[in-house]
């Protein structure tokens, strides 16, 4: 199913159509009203909420029975009959003349649907299910109604009277943005709460008299391996505050999706195989858009400092002397085994995890292979697929056995995960058939996610 576009209408001084005069064309009737629209009613009997409204002038009832000629000029129009027939001709004489048309309870006939809606006015916070589950969005609705503050709707107002001072007095929007969050995480915000206003309102001046330029910085923020409901809460805050995003290529988008909307997003990841950025060339990144005063988020798959190159990057900020943080995620051994129902340690199997990369420096030293194969031991290998059959040879010619376990896992933690198991000598044949990104797991524990699987089962 093709997902609804969200919009807010503008519906002040326009004319509605509502077809219909009952209790539940009543309700649709009260929010057209409030947004301001100009109601038109073609229906034969009226309830006495909307007869009422009718002989006060609020709506008017220009007919007993719809006729198609009714919606030659109007924005938009609504069907709330117990009729299907006359239900499907209003839908169809609408998208005829390509007028937005809801007949409420069958979405089949709906160019628009009506969300649940929370009024903190101005603020208003819509909810929907694209007409799937009207009983969820209830609970939602009910949950967020709990969570959300009423005097919101107050700040918001306040706000916009001094929206145009602001933006006289801040002429940058980096900087219009944090006076704007700074202000609303304040005092001015309690004020407000507490029913004093005139207090808010100075409160408000004297902050942005006083407001000055603040330098930017950088954040390293760990992504994890790839289910967004795994991000941190503090990793979901900076994305939310950045005004750039320096991402890999394989944060999933649903994690993207969490990017502030406003905020630049640039793809600076590296894919074996495929054209990438150079490392070089996002240190440099950083230091500019550092530089030029904004927020700039670092987003890395996993954690970090986890095979993430995190400190080359902080090494190079340091130099600049550029500000700087680090938020961990949860790394790919630590999720994708989990989700995959592989422990790392087991005390009758694996007293100790090791966590190497396939992927090693071309000058670098050689793998202490006599470690990586001892026995009891859960070996979890990064970015191994390519190497795999050098390092099925390696281990068993170092001695881990053939028999030993192993799992391979594609897409750890996302919907398509995909999980394969065998042993050591068949490695190399199980990991020209993952698909990547995946992660190697060698040692006894791999051996229990049969048992253990509970993720996509």
């Amino acid at each position: 199913m093709s997902s609804y576009y969200p919009i807010f209408a503008d519906l002040n001084n326009r004319p509605v159509l509502v077809v219909g005069g009952g209790h539940v064309a009543a309700r649709k009737i009260a929010s057209l009203l409030k947004a301001g629209a100009l109601v038109r009613i073609a229906a034969q009997a009226l309830c006495d909420e909307v007869a009422q409204w009718v002989q006060e002038g609020r709506v008017s009832h220009i007919a007993d029975s719809f006729q198609p000629g009714q919606l030659n000029d109007i924005f938009l129009v609504i069907g709330a009959t117990d009729n299907a027939e006359l239900n499907r001709q209003i839908a169809s004489e609408a998208e005829q003349r390509q007028k937005l048309v809801n007949i409420v309870d069958t979405q089949e006939l709906c160019s628009f649907i009506l969300p649940s809606v929370i009024d903190r006015s101005p603020i208003q916070i819509a909810i929907s299910s694209q007409g799937t589950s009207p009983v969820l969005i209830r609970l939602l609705r009910e949950k967020l109604e709990a969570l959300i503050p009423h005097h919101l709707g107050e700040v918001a107002s306040l706000a916009g009277k001094w929206r145009d001072r602001v933006k006289a007095r801040l002429g940058s929007i980096t900087e219009r943005r944090r006076f704007w969050e700074n202000l609303f995480a304040s005092r001015f915000n309690a004020l407000v709460e507490n029913g004093q206003p005139q207090q808010a309102e100075r409160e408000l001046e004297q902050q942005l008299n006083g407001h000055t330029s603040q330098a930017g910085e950088v954040t390293l923020v760990g992504a994890g391996p790839g289910d967004p409901e795994l991000l941190t809460l503090k990793a979901l805050q900076a994305i939310q505050q950045a005004d750039i995003v320096l991402h890999d290529a394989l944060i999933s988008d649903e994690i993207l999706e969490l990017v502030r909307r406003d905020a630049i997003r640039e793809s600076v990841g590296k894919r074996a195989g495929a054209h990438s950025v150079a490392q070089e060339d996002t240190n440099r990144r950083l230091i500019k858009y550092a530089k030029q005063g904004l927020r700039v988020v670092r987003l890395k798959g996993g954690d970090p400092f986890v095979f993430g190159r995190g400190a080359e990057e902080l090494e190079a900020l340091r130099e600049e002397k550029i500000a700087y943080r680090v938020i961990p995620g949860i790394t790919a051994a630590l999720g994708a085994t989990a989700y995959a129902g592989i422990p790392l340690t087991h005390r009758d199997h694996a007293q100790t995890a090791m966590f190497i990369t396939g992927h090693c420096r071309p000058d670098g030293d050689e793998l202490e292979w006599k470690t990586l194969a001892r026995g009891k031991q859960t070996l979890v290998i990064y970015m191994g697929t390519i190497k795999a059959k050098e390092i099925s040879h390696q281990l068993i010619a170092h001695g881990r056995k053939e028999n030993t376990p192993i799992a391979i896992i594609s897409h750890g933690t996302r919907k398509n995960q995909q999980v394969q198991t065998g042993t050591l000598a068949q490695l190399p044949e199980l990991a020209k058939l993952a698909q990547a990104p995946a992660l190697i797991v060698v040692g006894e524990t791999a051996g229990l996610h049969s048992n253990l699987k509970w993720f996509g089962e």
